[in-house]
């Protein structure tokens, strides 16, 4: 069995920040387990949905704010540098902060899967478990390919503990520190 990125790194957390700090606006950039990722550029049914998750909170906790597309120092030793589609945290909670925060406070990261190849790596494994990693009590995985909401919660040892998936159009229980309910009906105008 070949050694991991993440034991044998294509390059520093230096070298990725410069890297990332000189890439054209439209390229995204992000380094999990070692790896430097491209972010693929979201449809617009992805931003209908990360939208929809942002209003849903807003309205059921108004004292939160979901950060699009917020550089988060992840994984053990806060090795890793991701930008999740929504970053929900009290408001005033980046104040200060630069391009990769500290997770410390983050209640809820969410993902929504692009249609590529690399989704189930990416978003439902390596992501998981940076997510994890970093202590971020909530990952909420909007999976379009299996039209399905996993809410990862619990995180020990650098695993979530509970990770039930539900059917677009289900009731969502998003558990505490997050503490809402989504009615996910209105997701099943995106699937197919």
């Amino acid at each position: 069995m070949s050694p991991s990125f993440a034991e044998h790194p294509q390059m520093t957390v230096t070298e990725f920040e410069q890297i990332a700090r000189t890439a054209p606006e439209t390229v995204t950039l992000e380094f999990i387990q070692g790896k430097l990722e491209v972010k693929p550029v979201p449809d617009g049914d992805h931003d209908e949905i990360t939208m929809w998750v942002l209003r849903q909170c807003m309205q059921q906790r108004p004292e939160l704010a979901l950060y699009p597309e917020r550089g988060l120092a992840v994984e053990r030793y806060r090795a890793g540098r991701a930008r999740p589609d929504g970053a929900l945290a009290p408001i005033g909670t980046f104040a200060g902060a630069g391009e990769w925060a500290d997770p410390k406070g983050v209640l809820m990261v969410l993902e929504v899967t692009s249609h590529d190849a690399d989704t189930d790596r990416r978003d439902r494994k390596e992501k998981r478990d940076g997510y994890a990693a970093a202590g971020i009590p909530v990952y909420l995985l909007i999976d379009r390919e299996h039209c399905t909401l996993t809410v990862h919660s619990d995180p020990e040892a650098g695993s979530y503990r509970h990770s039930p998936s539900l059917p677009y159009g289900a009731s969502v229980d998003i558990p505490d520190p997050v503490g809402i309910t989504l009615d996910t009906e209105h997701l099943k105008g995106f699937a197919g």
